[in-house]
């Protein structure tokens, strides 16, 4: 590759580091010091150390690349000190044409980010890492506290105890209730089957029948032991809920009015608490859209946080998500045009999100609807959440409330569109479209 000369260089006082467990290398200009090329190690007084020996070399932009968690205190530090960090992603190497022959990498990346030849990823800033930190442990959390239930389901079907025949909820009240009993030491089908709610459908026969088992110490030891690591999960979930209310109370910059709230003490209001707290943070309320619930809107802002200044257009906000189609042409020819794959946790949020759509009352409902009957449901599932993504990006960046049209009307405009399609293609084949009379 032919390199260009230093007076074309984009980022002349660039540093490059690779980033390691154990250590790190750090390289800078060659003009910058006699040993352009460093290794530190990974505890802090060596961060410290590195972006010291930065600054003496007169470093404004250091380039790292992004590789699994040991990027992140370097960072922090970096950034703390005031010098700008470029995260980068490791596959962009692969894109740049030509060889690094004998260099190091930290060399090669402070050559191509002085060239401006790499791309900076995009990160929150620190209020929106702190409140994502929390979500995603919720997450992990809730993901390990579905486990547990799992194991008691195997623990009682081992038993014979057959309360998923009789309950679509093991860990509803009734649920929570006879498997409390049974490992306090209850063992009767009976006094067990009293625990059972007058909502459940199944009859007091019927769950009498579905628990009477083989009581075996084993399972009774396994069923004791994920109950008691089930509590603990809920109890370390409560805390994150806590934690998650105090920052989204300290973020609040503005008061969007949702209404009325519910009856102090029920679930149902909890649930307006946190989506008021979101809609206070984001200076909107998200959740007027179609399909993007507490839960979702909640993973959103974690996520990507209420400012999407970092993105010029809606256009590039959805090409960060993977929802826009990578499409890849040779010899005039399309080779592909899917969206590439991405683990982004908004696109997933989004996606399922849209996925709720398919039965909903709504213009976004009909959209979906629609999108089905001309492609897979994988693929509307995309474009419909391209669409949500696009509204959460105008209603962010530009404060506009969202409004639903309605199904029928959206059927309307589309009856409409259909009609004027059809006049264009009977006027260009010299015919002309008159409405049938309708008998009185």
């Amino acid at each position: 590759m032919a390199m260009r000369k230093r007076d074309d260089e984009v980022f002349p006082n660039a540093a490059g580091i690779d980033v390691g467990g154990s250590s790190h290398w750090v390289a800078v200009p060659r003009s910058a010091t006699d040993e352009p090329v460093r290794e530190f190690g990974a505890m802090t007084d060596d961060l410290n150390a590195m972006a010291d020996w930065l600054l003496g070399c007169g470093v404004d932009t250091v380039a790292l690349e992004s590789t699994g968690v040991y990027w992140i205190p370097v960072y922090e530090v970096l950034e703390q000190r005031g010098l700008k960090v470029w995260l980068v992603d490791a596959r962009q190497m692969k894109y740049v044409p030509g060889r690094k022959s004998d260099v190091q990498d930290c060399q090669w990346l402070q050559k191509l980010m002085s060239l401006g030849l790499l791309r900076a990823a995009w990160r929150p800033d620190g209020e929106v890492c702190v409140v994502r930190a929390v979500a995603r442990q919720r997450e992990v959390l809730l993901t390990e506290q579905t486990r547990w239930v799992q194991r008691m389901q195997k623990a009682l079907v081992q038993m014979n105890i057959q309360l998923t025949e009789v309950l679509s909820d093991v860990m509803g009240q009734t649920g929570q209730a006879i498997i409390r009993a049974i490992v306090a030491g209850e063992r009767d089908p009976q006094v067990l089957a009293r625990h059972r709610h007058g909502r459940v459908k199944a009859s007091a026969q019927e769950i009498t029948r579905a628990l009477t088992g083989n009581w075996r110490d084993e399972h009774l030891f396994v069923l004791g032991q994920a109950l008691a690591m089930y509590d603990d999960m809920a109890r370390h979930l409560g805390e994150c809920d806590a934690k998650l209310r105090a920052l989204l109370s300290e973020r609040g910059t503005s008061r969007v009015e949702l209404g009325t709230p519910p009856r102090a003490g029920t679930r149902s209001c909890a649930q307006f608490e946190v989506r008021q707290a979101l809609a206070n943070w984001a200076g909107v309320d998200l959740t007027r859209i179609n399909g993007l619930g507490v839960t979702v809107v909640m993973k959103l802002l974690s996520e990507i946080g209420p400012d999407l200044s970092r993105f010029a257009t809606v256009k590039h906000f959805c090409s960060w998500l993977a929802l826009c189609p990578a499409t890849k042409i040779s010899g005039g020819k399309v080779l592909s045009s899917g969206t590439r794959r991405s683990a982004n946790r908004a696109r997933q949020a989004l996606k399922m999100a849209a996925m709720t759509l398919s039965h909903c009352d709504s213009a976004l409902g009909a959209f979906y609807r629609r999108l089905c009957t001309r492609m897979d449901k994988p693929r509307a599932n995309t474009a419909v959440a391209h669409k949500l993504a696009r509204m959460v990006y105008f209603m962010l960046t530009r404060g506009e409330a969202f409004v639903d049209q309605g199904q029928q009307r959206y059927e309307e405009q589309q009856r409409q569109h259909s009609i004027a399609a059809l006049k264009r293609r009977a006027a260009a084949l010299g015919f002309q479209l008159n409405p049938m009379e309708t008998a009185p």
